[in-house]
């Protein structure tokens, strides 16, 4: 298991916007009276939507709004993966997976490409623009090598589909996520090779059956 520490530059304070702020209390409104400590983990996504990680003295508000020790609060924030304890680039943060079918499909080329074209993992580039990092699986095994990239999957990825996808947001347009290859879900390259016979679907094959015990029609 990985050791997760937060970052050592801190911000001076956090405060949640009003928008926000109404948001955190939809989901404490979710659980009823004296469960709201139920929200923590949904409040804490709340705060890394606001400010693209969650922020030490950002703890500590979410503990007061709670009314729980800041500790508990500070066991979730480092326990989830899904919460990033320092900055992230604000233009796209690269999750690359390393796992066994991402790394036997290429997923060593993508990180290779992100350290030559951004810098080394969990340093954000110059510019506050983008970062990466190497997780642990992400569910998309079938379509592997895959990134998630902000809050998209991008599936079956090379080398050069991935710097095309860093181009695109580098030019300030967001690319589709998806397979990089255009397959539907986690079909087969090329389409779908089982069950595509219409026959089996439109009900043409239907043969009429009688269920045990039934009554008989009306005459």
């Amino acid at each position: 298991m990985s050791v997760r520490r937060l970052a050592k530059d801190q911000p001076a304070s956090f405060a949640f916007t009003p928008e926000n702020l109404e948001k955190a209390k939809w989901w404490m409104a979710k659980f009823p009276p004296g469960r709201q400590q139920s929200a923590v983990i949904a409040v804490l996504w709340v705060v890394q939507k606001q400010e693209g990680w969650v922020p030490e003295p950002a703890l500590r508000v979410v503990a007061e709004l709670l009314g729980m020790a800041v500790m508990r609060v500070f066991e979730c924030a480092t326990f989830y993966t899904m919460f990033q304890l320092e900055p992230v680039g604000r233009t796209a943060f690269f999750q690359v997976c390393g796992t066994t079918p991402c790394m036997l499909r290429g997923s060593d080329g993508l990180m290779e490409l992100l350290e030559k074209e951004i810098g080394p993992r969990s340093h954000v580039s110059a510019d506050g623009g983008f970062s990466w990092e190497e997780v642990e699986c992400m569910g998309a095994c079938s379509n592997a090598p895959m990134a998630a990239i902000n809050d998209r999957y991008y599936e079956d990825l090379t080398p050069a589909s991935l710097k095309a996808i860093l181009d695109e947001f580098r030019a300030g347009r967001t690319p589709p996520p998806g397979s990089a290859i255009g397959r539907h879900g986690a079909a087969p390259e090329g389409g779908a090779l089982v069950l595509a016979d219409p026959a089996l679907f439109d009900g043409s094959r239907a043969k009429p059956i009688k269920l045990p015990n039934a009554p008989e029609p009306a005459a």
